[in-house]
């Protein structure tokens, strides 16, 4: 016989709840009493923004008072994810009962906390923002909608000033010549692409999806140009796109903290990247690729940086740019405008590396031979010539005007001059 069993169900009652929650407290896990904690320590915090927002801006005595209470609750909401992370997470992971997410997530954590040493000010921005995303990410797992609206705005707002704030202290890292060498430079490059990115990811994507925030035209263009690589795997010359593109919009959603003399340096670095690819290039294809890449970072660190940039260290360089500007200029009329506009783009960079010719040596050559097939330059051919003949290519192959004969036949009199003159000494005695 079929055996059945019957089930209980009690009503819950607000003791049976409250048994619930206090049992919940002692569980160590993101629902237990740090989860508690910092769903209290948030709320307290939406409501001290809430109401900064809301105060009046000319009552300046409430408005001091609000911000405080506003930073103060910021402060203990943070200390709250911390004290999360080391009290469960770090339990969990030592235990080793931790789940992938989790482990990454402390291993992040570490990676941050290094940075204080060194790095103070990116160690203190990266960190607000880690504590921030891992709680952004658990209150969209809580599938409380009215929770996840009411911290959205707050959530964006506050990722807005911590990128800000990160990029800043790369520029300023950037300018310091003394304290940041030239390797430093590039691993700095890369983070300033890296954070950009990580910014139009998590950040711009939220800010398109929700209908309150206005996004410029210009910008919705580039995220979308952005967003066809998002799928797929990137080679060498895409990744150089998306980073031009990324450049792009640093330079519309970070104009302060990314400023012109940070991107005038980035471009720099990805000019050196791009003209690296052409001339390492494995194959045609790839190698036309990366040259058509070329010219376009060269038209656009040119036409959008260039062209808007106020102060010159160097009057010299002024005035060669307006130069170029005005040929530039009159490349739009012409008949052959595209190939016109090549040939300048690669005279004018060819004028800039070849100030440093043993670093640039193979692009340069490169560019010589792509002005040769446009027709823009004539090539000459290596040629010497000596008493004996021309000398070609430096193979040495000697073309006589009469013939190799006369050459050789002068090279065996000095042969014979030679052992005559060894044979040569004092006449022996007779006798």
């Amino acid at each position: 016989m079929e055996e059945r069993s019957l089930r209980v169900y009690q009503q819950k009652t607000f003791f049976s709840k409250l048994g619930t929650t206090i049992s919940k407290l002692f569980i160590p896990t993101q629902i237990g009493f740090n989860g508690v904690m910092i769903s209290v320590k948030r709320n307290n915090l939406l409501k001290a923004y809430e109401a900064l927002n809301e105060i009046n801006k000319e009552d300046k005595t409430k408005k001091e008072s609000l911000e405080k209470k506003y930073e103060d609750t910021f402060a203990l909401y943070l200390e709250s994810i911390d004290k999360y992370i080391m009290d469960s997470i770090y339990k969990k992971v030592r235990n080793g009962n931790a789940s992938h997410f989790e482990q990454e997530a402390l291993s992040k954590y570490y990676t941050i906390t290094n940075l204080k040493e060194k790095y103070y000010l990116e160690y203190k921005y990266r960190k607000q923002k880690y504590l921030m995303e891992l709680d952004y990410e658990n209150v969209k797992t809580s599938g409380k909608e009215k929770s996840v609206q009411k911290f959205n705005n707050f959530y964006i707002e506050k990722m807005d000033i911590l990128y800000k704030g990160i990029l800043k202290n790369y520029s300023v890292q950037l300018v310091d010549n003394v304290k940041t060498s030239a390797s430093d430079k590039i691993d700095i490059y890369d983070k300033i692409f890296e954070t950009v990115e990580e910014y139009v990811l998590n950040i711009l994507t939220l800010k398109i999806k929700l209908p309150q925030n206005k996004i410029e035209k210009e910008i919705i263009v580039e995220y979308d140009k952005y967003a066809k690589f998002l799928a797929g795997k990137p080679d060498a010359i895409d990744i150089l796109e998306k980073k031009l593109i990324i450049l792009a919009l640093s330079r519309k959603l970070f104009t302060h903290s990314v400023p012109l003399i940070t991107a005038e340096q980035c471009y720099e670095q990805l000019l050196n990247e791009a003209r690296s690819e052409f001339v390492h290039a494995k194959n045609d294809t790839k190698s036309k690729k990366a040259y058509k890449m070329l010219l376009t970072i060269i038209e656009e660190y040119n036409v959008n940086l260039l062209s808007t940039k106020i102060y010159w260290e160097k009057s010299k360089d002024k005035e060669e740019f307006k130069k170029f500007w005005e040929d530039l200029k009159k490349t739009d009329t012409a008949k052959n405008k595209e190939l016109k506009r090549e040939i300048l783009f690669l005279k004018n960079d060819l004028k800039k590396i070849s100030l440093e010719p043993e670093r640039y040596k193979l692009v340069i050559t490169a560019y010589k031979n792509r002005l040769v097939e446009l027709g823009a330059m004539k090539k000459v051919k290596d040629k010497s010539e000596t008493q004996y003949g021309k000398f070609e290519n430096k193979k040495a192959k000697i073309k006589g005007t009469k013939d190799n004969k006369e050459v050789k036949e002068n090279d065996k009199v000095v042969k014979e001059e030679k052992v005559t003159a060894k044979k040569r000494g004092r006449p022996r005695k007779n006798g």
